[in-house]
């Protein structure tokens, strides 16, 4: 069984071990394993079809896995719901935006925590913050003040992903799982958005980025896997990846990423 390759001493506060996931006689995800750390971001990333979405949706429960097992602090959650994962801090984007279009991008963030709390009453997980506060403050730390009262619908793709995100941050995750969000952003707006993936970890949070922008995933990213085919064929620094002959054959030389 493959295991992941840890980037620090410490516990991966999301790890996957062996999972395998085939539809019918195909293998769309083989015997990977991957680990996210809290205060880091870490990318995956490989050619369309490889599996990264699959994988995705193995970690959030929306997939069940043919074998291995998913695990968020050491527990093994593979059997878990995916509002069960929620509570104990995941959150994903997702590729296609998944959005309130006829709702403010004010209000696209705070439905997301009158949700998120109407769902923990009498848990006992976590106390209630003021929603509209911590709106305002999401609105701020994401760059979006300036169209908070404006429709979804109206704003630039790129912008979108960000609302996407900052939707997610509502839910008080400890590890994020982003879909593609640099794609249909502008080049000055990725510059931005690597920013706010640098802040967001360097405050504790655990970043897990699927990003076909080399130049971004390379930016921010301190550690890399790359799958081709369902296989993780390698995992290491950005410099290492970049220089992997097995990723430069089968994903960074090709005219697609190119």
């Amino acid at each position: 069984m493959s295991s992941p390759d840890p980037t620090f001493d410490t516990q991966p506060i999301l790890e996957t071990r062996g999972v395998t996931v085939r539809f019918g006689g195909h293998v769309a995800v083989d015997n990977v394993g991957i680990a996210v750390h809290a205060g880091s971001v870490t990318g995956l990333i490989g050619p369309n079809g490889a599996g990264k979405t699959t994988l995705f949706n193995t970690v959030t429960g929306l997939q069940k896995p043919t074998s291995g097992r998913v695990l968020i602090d050491g527990v093994d959650v593979t059997r878990k719901a995916p509002y069960r994962r929620a509570r104990l801090g995941l959150a994903r984007t997702f590729q296609r935006l998944e959005l309130f279009l006829s709702l403010s991008v004010r209000d696209n963030i705070r439905v997301a925590g009158d949700i998120h709390h109407a769902g923990l009453r009498g848990t006992g997980v976590r106390g209630r913050r003021d929603i509209e506060a911590e709106t305002d403050r999401l609105l701020e730390l994401t760059g979006l003040a300036d169209v908070a009262h404006q429709d979804v619908s109206d704003i630039p793709t790129g912008r979108a992903r960000v609302v996407e995100v900052a939707r997610s941050l509502m839910t008080e995750p400890r590890v994020l799982l982003l879909d593609e969000p640099a794609s249909g952003q502008t080049e000055k707006e990725t510059e931005d958005f690597a920013e706010l993936l640098l802040r967001l970890s360097g405050e504790g949070l655990g970043i897990c980025l699927v990003e076909h922008d080399l130049p971004l995933v390379m930016r921010v990213c301190s550690r890399i896997h790359v799958l081709d085919y369902g296989k993780l064929i390698a995992s290491g620094t950005p410099s290492e990846i970049q220089n992997d002959p097995a990723v430069i054959a089968a994903y960074i030389g090709t005219e697609e990423v190119a």
